[in-house]
C-alpha cells in the first residue's frame, strides 16, 4: 500500500533526505517504499532551535532523515535531555516515552511526542 501525498503550491517535503519544494500547482505523489518523509509543516530547521525542547525535536528530526548518523544524533539527544528533566522533572513521563521510541527506531512517532513536549514548554515560557 502506498502513502499519497497531496502538496499546496511551493510547499516544501522532504523525502528519504531530499528537500523538494512543490511548484505551481497541487501535486499528488505516491510513496511507494517506506523511507522517511517530513511536511513542511513539521520540519524545523536549525535557525528555529530558540528553544530547548525545538534543540530537542531538531535532534530527533535529524535522527529520522539522516541514519547515517545516528551515533551522533543519539548522544546529542541525550546530552538535552538530562538537563532538562534536571530543571522541568515534569517532563519526566513524555522523556521517557521519546526516549522508547527512539530506542525502537521509531523516530516518526518520537517527533510526534516531541512536539507534546515542546507545547508544554510554550507553556511553562508562556506563564514566567
Amino acid at each position: 500500500m502506498s502513502l499519497k501525498i497531496t502538496l499546496k503550491p511551493h510547499e516544501k517535503i522532504i523525502i528519504a533526505g531530499a528537500v523538494v519544494t512543490n511548484g505551481e500547482a497541487k501535486c499528488k505523489l505516491d510513496i511507494h517504499n517506506k523511507v522517511p518523509i517530513l511536511r513542511e509543516k513539521d520540519i524545523l530547521t536549525e535557525a528555529d532551535t530558540d528553544t530547548h525542547c525545538r534543540k530537542i525535536y531538531y535532534v530527533v528530526q535529524l535522527m529520522y532523515i539522516d541514519e547515517k548518523n545516528l551515533k551522533m544524533y543519539h548522544k546529542n539527544y541525550w546530552e538535552l535531555v538530562h538537563p532538562l528533566i534536571d530543571a522541568a522533572p515534569r517532563t519526566l513521563s513524555l522523556i521517557d516515552q521519546i526516549s522508547e521510541k527512539i530506542l525502537k527506531a521509531q523516530y516518526y512517532q518520537a517527533l510526534k511526542l516531541t512536539k507534546k513536549l515542546i507545547a508544554y514548554e510554550e507553556e511553562i515560557l508562556k506563564s514566567v
